[in-house]
């Protein structure tokens, strides 16, 4: 295995386009000044109520109106604690996410007849958000449901995942008005 060394983006040159008020030197927080990663401090930060929603789109050339039988919903709940399970490990699969303690984490699927919307809404009262666990949980609740459709359908393929919005923190409320497109990969 190699490795490659990677260094922090320098100073930017007089008169270079910064982005907002926060022109910062590094616009990595997880990358140092002299390149080394970290896990931001958030001591300073203060607690408040924090959420987040994700979604995800799982599309299918099967027709999902024709698979109705009680294994379905055996499917949509082994997906929808797939992508609870995720939320709740989030800090294990991503190296320098902060470990949370979660309180609330809804994961939805909605069947439409060539595809599954996948949702997940996250919340904690903590110093940091709940982004990266709102997507874990729409990611691996795709990956279980990809799982049970290669069946009947092996060219399945999830798309579009995105943070639909977030609440709390510094920076307030941020949402966005239509989910991150999901081009077919076919």
């Amino acid at each position: 295995m190699t490795t490659r060394k990677t260094s922090a983006p320098g100073p930017r040159p007089p008169g270079a386009p910064g982005r907002g008020e926060a022109a910062m030197e590094n616009v990595f927080t997880h990358i140092t000044k002299n390149g080394k990663l970290r896990m931001v401090d958030i001591s300073a930060k203060r607690v408040t109520r924090r959420s987040s929603t994700a979604t995800c789109v799982v599309h299918t050339n099967a027709d999902l109106s024709t698979l109705s039988s009680p294994l379905d919903v055996d499917v949509q709940v082994a997906s929808q604690l797939a992508g609870i399970q995720a939320a709740k490990k989030t800090a294990d699969l991503i190296p320098l996410c902060h470990p949370l303690s979660l309180s609330d984490i809804d994961v939805s699927l909605v069947e439409r007849a060539d595809h599954v919307e996948i949702t997940a809404t996250v919340s904690a009262n903590y110093r940091t958000g709940v982004e990266m666990e709102a997507l874990s949980a729409c990611a691996i609740a795709a990956l279980n449901l990809l799982g049970s459709l290669k069946e009947v359908d092996p060219m399945a393929w999830m798309g579009g995942l995105c943070v639909m919005s977030k609440t709390g923190g510094k920076s307030g409320p941020w949402g966005r008005a239509v989910a991150a497109p999901s081009p077919d990969p076919r």
